[in-house]
């Protein structure tokens, strides 16, 4: 889904109470957990939490390097974990907690995809998103680059 929202306070008056009841828990989770540096904003029309260019401007595509986004799609929803993309051990703890509680996981390269909020293993998303500091995350980026 396309939005034109510039700002955080838009994107989230721009959903419909519907999709503000899936949004808002997991962006409150993201925050909960979210480590110092790491901003909020809206970037490629989702919401995105980020290395902000002041501290980090060297990356590939001169954007925000991304680390986290939430979005609603037209059918489903997603949560884009970048540490599930660059590092196998997390992707594959994703397949387990999604597989131990009887759940088809619907993973993209980094982005979850799905319906409602308890389709998703909460606990372990916090605590991958809790996983990295913005120098641990830059170093991880530097690496898979490589």
């Amino acid at each position: 889904m396309t939005t034109t929202a510039t700002t955080v306070h838009d994107y989230i008056s721009s959903l419909t109470p519907e999709q503000r009841s899936v949004i808002e828990p997991v962006r409150s989770l993201t925050l909960t957990h979210l480590p110092a540096g790491f901003v909020e904003s809206i970037n490629w029309g989702m919401l995105s939490y980020e290395v902000p260019l002041e501290i980090y401007p060297y990356t590939y595509n001169k954007k925000p390097l991304n680390y986290i986004c939430l979005a609603v799609q037209k059918q489903y929803y997603s949560l884009y974990l970048m540490p599930a993309y660059m590092e196998k051990s997390v992707y594959q703890t994703l397949m387990n907690a999604f597989e131990c509680v009887g759940k088809k996981l619907s993973l993209g390269k980094s982005c979850i995809r799905f319906k409602k909020v308890e389709d998703l293993p909460l606990d372990l998303i916090g605590s991958i998103i809790a996983s990295h500091s913005v120098e641990s995350f830059i170093s991880a980026y530097e690496e898979a680059r490589k």
